[in-house]
C-alpha cells in the first residue's frame, strides 16, 4: 500500500521501516522538534520506545540531505543490536567500538565520510578523540552532519546511579557544532540528576520531555529474606518456567556460586560480571540474546542496553543501590509490553551493607547525604504496604493510582504497630553498654530480647538484663523488620566488620515513645514441592492467549524464526518480536498486504519474509 506522506515525513518512515502504524506518548512531538533542528532532553522509561526518537529524526534528515546521525552510547552490545535491527529494516547504520578490527573501523569510516551512513553508534571516548572529531568536522563543512543523540544521558551526572567521566566531555558537541541538534536521552533521572545533565551538556535551551515512568505490564514483588536461594527458587519454578530472565548479586563471587546453584537445580543459568575473561563475557552475553530459556545471573556489570525484548523477570538477590538503580535494572524485563516480573528478597544483612557503603565511602559529605536519602527511599518502597507503584512513581514526581499489580495489591499485608517493640530493643542496645560497654549485631540482640539461652548470653551475662526475653512474642522475622527500620530511618547505625549496632541521638525520640512505627508483618510465601523446569523453545506457550489453532501456528512462526535467526547470525527478537509472531498467529493474513499491516512487519522485512510466512501459517 502506497503512503501518501512523502519520503522523509516522520508517519512515513515510521509505517515503511518500522512496521508501526502510529507513535506512542510523546514520540511524534519528539520526532518533529528534533527532527526539525530542535535540541531534545527526553525522559521515557525503558521499552517505551526511546531509540524510535532519533532513529527517525535520524532516517527523515538524511532523506532530506542532511547527512549522518552519531549516536553516543557506552554500550557495545546496544551498539552490535541496534545496528543489526536498523540493517535488518533496510537503514544503513554501523558502529565503531573496540570489536572491530583496523581494516572493519576503516570501512565505516569510508562509508561515514561518504554521506551514505544514515547513523554511527560510537563510545564517549571515541569522540573525544581528535581523529573522529576531524572527521565530524569534515562532514560538517559539507554540510553531512545531521544530528547527535546522547543515549543513558544519565551517565554524565555525579549524582545519577552510573556516573561515567568519558560523558563529561560530551559537552564538546555544543561547543564545536553548535548548529547541529542534539537529544539526550535516558530512563532514568530524579529531578537532581536532569538538572546536572542539562547544564553539564549544556541542553539550558533545549525542551525536556517527561513520559510516564509507569511500566503497568510490570508486576512489583518485594520479599524479606528467609533462605533468599530457596525463595529464588520457587520464584522461578512457580511463575517462569522457561522464561528468559536476569537475576541480579551485589557480588562476582555470588554470581558465580548462585549461576552454579541454579544449573545443579536444574535451571539452565550462566554467570556474568566485570571479572570474567572478555571472551566469556561476550559468549554468555551472545547465548542469552540469541537462546530463549536462559537465566543470566549477573552484577550490574550485565543489563544496560541489553535490547531483549522478552526478558520475563528480573530478580534481586541483594538490595540495589537506590531507587533509580532498582528502576533500571527491573525495566529490563518485559521490553515487549508484555506481562513481565520484578522481584527482589531483601533482609537486614542488606540495609546494613548499602549503608556502610556510603559511610565508607571516600565521596564527600554532600554526596553521601545525598545517596543516604536515595538508599532511604528504596528502603522505604521496600518496606511499605500499600501500592508498591505508586511509591515508585512518586520518587519520579508522578502522581498515581493503586494499581491492582504489586504484590501489596493483589494481597494487602496485614500491618502491626511496632512502636513498643522499637523502644524494647533500643534500651536492650543501651543496657549492653550500660552492663560492660561492648556491641552486639543484630542476631545477639534478637536473642536476647526473645529470651533465648545461648552460649553468647550466657558468656556476656546477659540473661541478668531488664530486657532479657521481654520481646519473646516477637517472632525473630519480626525484630528482624523492626531493626531494619531503626537503621532506614536513622535512629541506630551499624559499625564496623561485624555490624554492631549503635544507638544515634535520634533514638532518644524513640524511647520517649515519640515517633510511631506502623510496619508489615512478615510473611512466608507458600512451600512447593520441587518441579521438572521446562526448556521454552518453539513449544513454550504463546505471550497471550491464543486458541488451539493459533498456538499452533505460533509455534510453527518461532521455529521458522530460529532457523532465519541462525542463518543471519542475529537474535531471534531482531527478526520479529514474539507480540508480533502472536499477531500473526492469531489473525492468519491471507495475503501480503495483510500480514504489512500487522505491527512490527515493515516494508523490508515484508519484502524478505512475507511470502515465507504465509508459507508457515498455512503449513502451521
Amino acid at each position: 500500500m502506497t503512503s501518501p506522506f512523502p519520503p522523509a515525513h516522520p508517519q512515513r518512515i515510521l509505517e515503511e521501516v518500522f512496521g508501526y502504524a502510529r507513535f506512542r506518548g510523546h514520540q511524534a512531538e519528539i520526532v518533529e522538534h528534533v527532527g526539525g533542528g530542535g535540541d531534545a532532553l527526553v525522559l521515557m522509561p525503558t521499552g517505551g520506545g526511546k531509540s524510535l526518537c532519533y532513529q527517525v529524526p535520524a532516517i527523515a534528515r538524511h532523506r532530506r540531505g542532511l547527512g549522518l546521525c552519531v549516536v553516543v552510547s557506552p554500550l557495545i552490545a546496544l551498539m552490535h543490536d541496534q545496528v543489526g535491527a536498523l540493517e535488518e529494516a533496510g537503514v544503513h547504520a554501523a558502529f565503531l567500538n573496540s570489536t572491530l578490527s583496523l581494516e572493519e573501523t576503516q570501512q565505516v569510516e569510508r562509508e561515514m565520510m561518504s554521506g551514505r551512513l544514515v547513523l554511527v553508534y560510537a563510545a564517549p571516548e571515541r569522540v573525544s578523540t581528535p581523529r573522529f572529531q576531524a572527521q565530524l568536522d569534515s562532514l560538517h563543512e559539507r554540510g553531512l552532519l545531521a544530528l547527535f543523540a546522547i543515549d543513558e544521558a544519565h551517565c554524565v551526572s555525579q549524582w545519577g546511579h552510573d556516573f561515567r567521566e568519558d560523558y563529561l566531555a560530551l559537552d564538546v558537541l555544543h561547543r564545536r557544532w553548535p548548529d547541529v541538534p542534539r537529544v539526550a536521552l535516558t530512563a532514568t533521572a530524579d529531578a537532581t540528576t536532569r538538572q546536572d545533565i542539562v547544564e553539564r551538556l549544556q541542553l539550558e535551551s533545549a525542551r525536556v520531555f517527561v513520559s510516564s515512568f509507569d511500566r503497568p505490564n510490570i508486576r512489583y514483588t518485594l520479599v524479606e529474606k528467609d533462605n533468599a536461594r530457596a525463595q529464588l527458587l520457587r520464584f522461578l519454578q512457580d511463575e517462569h518456567e522457561g522464561d528468559a530472565g536476569i537475576v541480579y548479586c551485589q557480588s562476582r563471587r555470588k554470581v558465580e556460586e548462585t549461576a552454579d546453584w541454579l544449573v545443579r537445580e536444574g535451571v539452565p543459568a550462566l554467570p556474568y560480571h566485570a571479572g570474567l575473561d572478555a571472551d566469556v563475557r561476550r559468549r554468555h552475553q551472545d547465548r542469552f540474546l540469541r537462546e530463549e530459556g536462559l537465566t543470566m545471573v549477573a552484577t550490574v556489570a550485565f543489563g544496560m542496553g541489553i535490547d531483549k525484548p522478552d526478558v520475563r523477570f528480573v530478580a534481586h538477590l541483594d538490595l540495589p543501590k537506590n531507587i533509580e538503580a532498582y528502576y533500571q535494572e527491573t525495566g529490563r524485563a518485559g521490553r515487549d509490553g508484555l506481562p513481565a516480573h520484578a522481584w527482589m528478597a531483601y533482609g537486614l544483612a542488606d540495609v546494613v551493607n548499602q549503608r556502610r557503603m556510603i559511610d565508607e565511602s571516600p565521596a564527600g559529605e554532600e554526596f553521601k547525604r545525598v545517596q543516604r536519602g536515595k538508599l532511604d527511599a528504596l528502603l522505604a518502597l521496600a518496606e511499605a504496604h500499600d501500592c508498591r507503584r505508586v511509591r515508585l512513581l512518586a520518587y519520579f514526581g508522578e502522581a498515581s493510582e493503586p494499581c491492582g499489580n504489586c504484590d501489596n495489591c493483589l494481597a494487602p499485608p496485614a500491618t502491626w504497630d511496632a512502636t513498643e517493640a522499637a523502644r524494647k530493643a533500643l534500651s536492650c542496645i543501651y543496657r549492653f553498654h550500660q552492663h560492660g560497654g561492648q556491641r552486639f549485631g543484630a542476631g545477639h540482640l534478637v536473642d536476647v530480647l526473645r529470651g533465648k539461652r545461648t552460649d553468647k548470653v550466657a558468656q556476656y551475662g546477659h540473661e541478668a538484663l531488664s530486657t532479657f526475653g521481654i520481646g519473646a512474642e516477637v517472632s525473630e522475622a519480626q525484630w528482624r523488620s523492626v531493626l531494619r527500620q531503626l537503621i532506614a530511618l536513622g535512629h541506630l547505625r551499624s559499625e564496623g566488620e561485624y555490624g554492631t549496632l549503635a544507638l544515634t541521638p535520634s533514638a532518644r525520640e524513640v524511647l520517649r515513645g515519640e515517633v510511631t512505627l506502623l510496619l508489615r508483618q512478615p510473611s512466608e510465601a507458600p512451600r512447593r514441592g520441587r518441579g521438572t523446569r521446562s526448556r521454552g523453545g518453539a513449544d513454550k506457550p504463546p505471550p497471550v492467549p491464543l486458541d488451539e489453532a493459533a498456538s499452533s501456528r505460533f509455534a510453527a512462526l518461532k521455529a521458522w524464526r530460529a532457523e532465519v535467526a541462525r542463518e543471519h547470525n542475529l537474535p531471534a527478537y531482531v527478526v520479529f518480536h514474539d507480540a508480533t509472531l502472536a499477531e500473526m498467529a492469531r489473525l492468519a493474513p491471507q495475503d501480503l498486504d495483510a500480514v504489512g499491516g500487522i505491527s512490527g512487519v515493515g516494508a523490508k522485512k515484508l519484502e524478505a519474509y512475507g511470502r515465507e510466512i504465509l508459507r508457515v501459517l498455512a503449513e502451521g
